[in-house]
């Protein structure tokens, strides 16, 4: 048996939980540069409030509805999952994490689990504070159909034979369906194929031949039969991209060399942190597409590294002198980022005999800086190029404290 463990409305209920005056009122998350609604609570749904919408179409309702409004607080939200996925894997011989807010768990040959599922949400709600839905069934594919059921209920639910999952089928929508893409659904509409049990009543061929291989592990999976396995362990990954859009557009070389040293030094932690080094850094640079009154230009350049590295002042080295034969002059930048491919894990670096090396050094380097980050905030230590003011940096008008990752945060009670 499957799980699905999902947060829900997760980026507001992590925002609502140091700020409990907030309960029952509708609240919106907003996405990089406050540009658009990427999150909602219940009551901000009812408002009228869709995913997606550019926060200016929508002033006019959050004014109206006196709706909450916060800024992307990334470090809050990766902090806060952290903690809910830290909870779950104490229930579940298996935990696949398979995105901040929603993990798979493999129940073995846990029983009883019409009261066992409920204890688990109620662990998580006291030890985190975050509501999560759970649904259980014998495949993943089913466990994620009971989750979005759960919803409606009292946040439990389990699929555990076949009259429960028949029953679940009958008038679940078809577009709600994990993997069910807009062009499956269209395939779906002209059939006239409208839930879940008419979709699984088609012929396995019919599957083969319209959905591919995913189309026949999908069908097995309706009718209760494991066709997707439980991902422990996952693939290493092929590439790492930092980038952001400017909060103001860049004009400036060395203005541009400052956002470029942030971003490359952010990749660099990452790689760090994935215990990963690169062998290329790709630098880019976009302007806005949708200004036909100005110059555009979208220059990228790969660079390749001699040897493998997750050095901060390597990749910032690289990032500031790619980025300065990129730039144009007369040219407004809007957004900027590096990517690093080539990757590879930190316990089998290739050296060359022909570069005099010093990795060693930069190690120790990149270890203390990501040490004094750590215990005293990010971007304590940093390299000077980064600079100071940073005007071009995302705009964050509505940001939420640190409350679980900065001391002067933390949240006193008197």
């Amino acid at each position: 048996m499957f799980a699905l463990c999902d947060c829900n409305n997760f980026y507001a209920s992590a925002e609502r939980l140091f700020r409990p005056e907030l309960n029952g009122k509708p609240i919106v998350v907003l996405s990089n540069n406050d540009g658009c609604v990427i999150a909602r609570s219940e009551e901000a749904k009812a408002c009228g409030i869709k995913m997606g919408d550019p926060e200016f179409l929508v002033r006019d309702l959050i004014k109206k509805f006196g709706i909450e409004v916060f800024s992307s607080n990334y470090v809050l939200y990766g902090d806060m999952s952290e903690r809910v996925m830290h909870n779950l894997a104490r229930w579940f011989p298996k935990l696949d994490v398979y995105s901040i807010d929603e993990a798979f768990g493999w129940l073995g040959g846990i029983k009883g689990l019409q009261h066992y599922i409920p204890e688990v949400r109620k662990s998580v709600v006291r030890n985190t504070g975050i509501p999560v839905s759970i649904g259980v069934a014998p495949t993943k594919t089913l466990a994620k159909l009971a989750n979005k059921l759960s919803k409606k209920t009292n946040g439990v639910m389990v699929l555990d034979n076949d009259e429960k999952i028949t029953a679940a089928v009958k008038e679940f929508p078809v577009h709600d369906l994990w993997g069910v893409g807009r062009q499956h659904y269209k395939k779906f509409e002209a059939l006239g194929i409208r839930t879940a049990a008419e979709l699984r009543n088609m012929p396995e061929m019919w599957f083969k031949q319209n959905m591919t291989i995913m189309g026949q592990r999908m069908w097995n999976e309706l009718w209760g039969r494991p066709a997707i396995p439980l991902e422990v362990m996952r693939e290493v990954k092929k590439g790492i991209t930092v980038s952001r859009s400017f909060r103001n557009y860049i004009e400036d070389p060395g203005v541009l060399a400052e956002a470029l040293t942030l971003y490359a030094s952010r990749l660099a932690e990452k790689l760090r942190n994935e215990k990963l080094r690169c062998l290329y850094l790709q630098v880019f640079l976009y302007t806005n597409k949708n200004r036909e009154d100005h110059p555009q230009h979208f220059p990228s350049h790969t660079h390749k590294l001699l040897i493998a590295s997750n050095s901060t002042t390597d990749l910032v080295s690289i990032a500031v002198r790619v980025s300065a034969r990129l730039f144009r002059p007369g040219v407004k930048y809007r957004k900027a980022g590096v990517i690093a491919t080539g990757l590879v894990p930190e316990s089998e670096l290739q050296l060359n005999a022909f570069y005099d090396h010093d990795h060693g050094k930069k190690d120790v380097v990149s270890a203390v800086l990501d040490k004094l980050n750590l215990a005293y905030g990010r971007g304590t230590l940093r390299m000077a190029t980064e600079g100071y003011e940073k005007k071009w940096r995302l705009k964050h008008e509505y940001l939420s404290q640190g409350y679980t990752t900065r001391w002067s945060d933390i949240i006193k009670v008197k």
